[in-house]
């Protein structure tokens, strides 16, 4: 074999052939708008979207583009428009260290900063492993198998001082939790879709998992100022599985689990919100729900339907799936882009549960 077939068989090898690489690499999407392909082609048909800030698994590699998962099904992306995850200003550190909570009544935060909005809180004497520290703040890995930031000066791991401005205990601001109706009851929440699966896709390419993780913002601030303790099944864009969903509720004394969707159809016609459930014991629960969501949110009502969706046979506790309105049909859609029907939509959901647990 001469000199010069020798190199262009390793071009070949090199460039051309698919390349292998872990199921762990994670990436983020680096462009507006990312087209997902039935195959490494410009020329694939496209299937799906990402936007800017997406993260995405990437399992295999062929011609400069990547194989993931979309929407539960086999997608490809081309690789130049995704980068790394790795924070270059935080530290990662030892996995097996963890930390114990010193304060009562801590704030879990979505990000390293009082400006982050509250996903949890934490109680004296608890104990999470350690994942990395950013300045001031700790993240940790929570029960649910996500992760959260606390304020390292309530934890056993001060990288810093505290600040009387800056104590970050619910205590501290009770307006965020007040005392209410809903006093001792432990509600999940549960928005619908993330990360790669973007749920439904509506009118104008709205996607389902973006709306489901706004509207739970309002619904968990409105449960906690009525006294409720809540958590997210996810608090951010990223993918949980039902599997995952589930386990969260099982793992912890739930009061009601509440599962947050909105609906699809072909025909643009078709409107109105509604509520499914499983188990007997989550009936009376579904037509109470239904009556103040319909009522505040301002939708057609289309009523109570039982279901076997995963999140709701699966649960060990009272579940309801709610179906918030029908991103396909042109009044619905303007309609839940409002702040008049997240606040109210928030309002329902509350007055319901009150009115239901006492």
């Amino acid at each position: 074999m001469t000199r010069r077939a020798i190199i262009l068989s390793l071009f070949f090898l090199f460039f051309l052939l698919p390349v292998s690489v872990s199921a762990n690499d994670v990436y983020e999407v680096d462009a507006d708008v990312l087209m997902v392909r039935e195959g490494p082609s410009s020329d694939s048909d496209i299937i799906g979207k990402l936007k800017h800030g997406d993260r995405v698994s990437v399992f295999n590699e062929s011609y400069g583009w990547y194989q993931t998962y979309f929407g539960g099904e086999k997608g490809w992306v081309a690789s130049q428009y995704l980068v790394g995850t790795t924070d270059s200003n935080s530290e990662n550190v030892d996995t097996n260290e963890e930390i114990n909570i010193t304060k009562e009544n801590v704030r879990i935060r979505s990000g390293p900063g009082t400006n982050y909005r509250m996903i949890g809180s934490a109680s004296l004497g608890d104990t999470y492993p350690l994942v990395e520290t950013s300045g001031n703040w700790v993240k940790v890995e929570l029960f649910s198998g996500n992760s959260g930031w606390i304020a390292s000066w309530l934890t056993s791991k001060q990288t810093g001082s505290s600040s009387a401005e800056s104590k970050d205990t619910v205590s501290n601001q009770s307006s965020d939790q007040a005392k209410g109706d809903l006093q001792g009851k432990t509600i999940i929440l549960d928005p619908g879709h993330g990360g790669i699966d973007p749920g439904a896709i509506g009118m104008g390419g709205v996607f389902e998992k973006d709306l489901t993780l706004q509207v739970a913002d309002d619904i968990a601030t409105a449960l906690r100022n009525a006294g409720a303790h809540v958590l997210l099944t996810r608090s951010d864009d990223r993918y949980v599985s039902l599997q995952q969903r589930v386990h969260i509720s099982n793992a912890y004394n739930t009061d009601l689990f509440l599962s947050l969707h909105f609906n699809a159809m072909n025909s643009s016609a078709i409107n109105g919100t509604s509520v499914h459930y499983y188990g007997e014991d989550s009936r009376q629960l579904a037509y109470q729900m239904q009556n103040d969501v319909s009522d505040h949110a301002g939708l057609t009502n289309r009523g109570v339907m039982q279901d076997g969706y995963y999140v709701l046979r699966n649960n060990q506790h009272q579940a309801l799936l709610l179906e918030l309105g029908f991103i396909t049909n042109p009044h619905d859609l303007l309609t839940i882009q409002t702040q008049d029907y997240q606040v109210g939509l928030a309002k329902g959901i509350t007055q319901g549960l009150v009115e239901y647990l006492q």
